[in-house]
């Protein structure tokens, strides 16, 4: 599964890689949880544009919100669910990340905890997870853009810690991703394949991150792999890629 994730690459870095059309400015976010705003991209009029929307999906044919969060979807069922169906099919696009977090139980008994482990490029650069998205519109007339990211089965470097990973789509295939007119369901089905096992390394990080509240610079920074499931040369106290963003006032705000 993917339930918190982390942008922490400049804006105009982001842009340059995902040729969306508008120029966001937003701050780094280092441990993004569902309910909270967060970007995407995706294809309108043969352009791509950047849209914040919730995390946590609400079909359209939805009365009222659901109780329980659709903060994932399963690549291998997506295209029968009446909750992700239309939205597969018609409304695909790619969020952008710099890494996620997923969790291994350490030790045992009352001596146990969650550890958090951070899983990111190898080469530390940004990628696109899979998602799609809706358009809700409540009783009241009020109206709310929501997305959940597509999981599928886990590769061998994320194993040890889970079944599940997010969908991280190869750049080559953003373009057929988000023709959801020009790709068939079965071609993009063919896209939702877990990332090859080369791509990412993980390491532990702070359990601060285990709270839903907490978002500063130093979460994702590597620690002491106590629980022996370390995939990443890192080591305590190394550096993460510098935040040398610059804030112009053109720029909207975001998050």
């Amino acid at each position: 599964m993917c339930g918190r994730f982390s942008i922490t690459s400049p804006p105009e870095e982001m842009r340059t890689l995902f040729n969306y059309v508008e120029q966001p400015n937003f701050p780094p976010r280092y441990n993004i949880a569902p309910t909270q705003p967060v970007p995407i991209v995706r294809m309108e009029n043969g352009q791509r544009h950047f849209a914040l929307v919730r995390w946590g999906l609400v079909p359209g044919w939805q009365k009222e919100a659901p109780k329980s969060l659709l903060f994932n979807a399963r690549a291998e069922t997506i295209n029968q669910k009446p909750s992700f169906r239309g939205a597969f099919r018609h409304r695909r696009a790619l969020l952008p990340a710099d890494g996620f977090y997923e969790w291994k139980t350490v030790g045992r008994g009352e001596d146990a905890f969650k550890q958090p482990y951070y899983v990111r490029r190898r080469d530390q650069q940004p990628f696109a997870m899979a998602a799609i998205w809706e358009d809700w519109l409540a009783a009241d007339g009020s109206e709310t853009e929501t997305c959940a990211i597509i999981t599928t089965r886990t590769n061998d470097t994320l194993r040890p810690l889970h079944a599940r990973m997010p969908v991280i789509l190869a750049p080559e295939d953003w373009e057929q991703w988000l023709a959801s007119d020009g790709t068939t369901t079965h071609a993009a089905e063919d896209l939702l394949r877990p990332a090859p096992e080369s791509l990412l390394e993980l390491f532990p990080v702070d359990r601060g991150v285990n709270k839903a509240t907490a978002d500063h610079a130093g979460l994702n920074d590597p620690l002491p792999d106590e629980g022996g499931m370390s995939s990443s040369p890192a080591k305590a106290g190394s550096k993460q890629k510098s935040d040398n963003r610059k804030v112009s006032k053109d720029q909207f705000d975001l998050f």
